[in-house]
């Protein structure tokens, strides 16, 4: 029997994150998530979902002709199969990236594929499930991101960049400032001051569809 995973969407959009912000990208959006960040825009992931085999993943997505596949949740991770689901990907041709929590661990991740991983700031009330250990499992071909939700954030983040030395380590850190508790203006400012070496974001899905399920 081939391996199942229980899937809330599958879509194609804009990249609204990361390096690849921008390209024409299908996302697989696995269903659950063992955090609650408080500043979560996808709760309706959390639960229900539809079983797909990998085959009829392969299948949905292929209808796209898009070059760039993100496995997304929820928390991809928390289900097993997610690992074969990113391997059937890169075999497919497709360039892959994961975006994790960073709670679970990564070292059974293809290593063809780009994990986006997080690391939860106080103010996502979730920092103490943050997996340190996944950090020296991260390469030059992946990303850290930080959703920065005030000052407070913001320092936090900028002492694990210099901590970690993540600039030296993955190809790009992120940092976004959480939707409606910190003006991007504001982050923008900080990190120009401080001369940080990291890539500023906002989550340009948000300003093109209001974050509708879908997109």
């Amino acid at each position: 029997m081939s391996a199942t995973l229980r899937i809330t969407e599958i879509f194609h959009s804009l990249q609204g994150e990361a390096r690849t912000v921008g390209r024409p990208t299908v996302f697989v959006r696995l269903t659950g998530c063992p955090l609650r960040c408080q500043y979560c825009d996808t709760a309706y992931a959390f639960s229900g979902g539809v079983i797909y085999d990998i085959e009829q993943v392969l299948q949905e997505v292929g209808q796209y002709r898009a070059r760039y596949v993100t496995v997304t949740g929820g928390e991809p991770l928390a289900q097993p199969n997610c690992l074969p689901l990113l391997a059937a990907f890169c075999e497919q041709g497709y360039e892959v990236s994961l975006e994790t929590a960073g709670a679970m661990d990564v070292s059974k991740v293809d290593p063809r594929v780009v994990k986006v991983m997080d690391l939860k700031t106080p103010g996502s009330l979730e920092m103490a499930k943050n997996l340190e250990s996944n950090i020296d499992r991260l390469t030059t071909n992946d990303q850290v991101k930080f959703v920065i939700c005030n000052r407070e954030d913001y320092e936090w983040a900028v002492g694990k960049v210099k901590e970690f030395a993540l600039t030296e380590k993955v190809s790009d850190v992120l940092f976004s400032p959480s939707n409606a508790e910190l003006e991007a203006r504001e982050l923008a400012e900080w990190i120009l001051a401080d001369q940080l070496d990291v890539r500023f974001q906002v989550q340009l899905h948000k300003y093109l569809w209001d974050n509708q399920p879908g997109h």
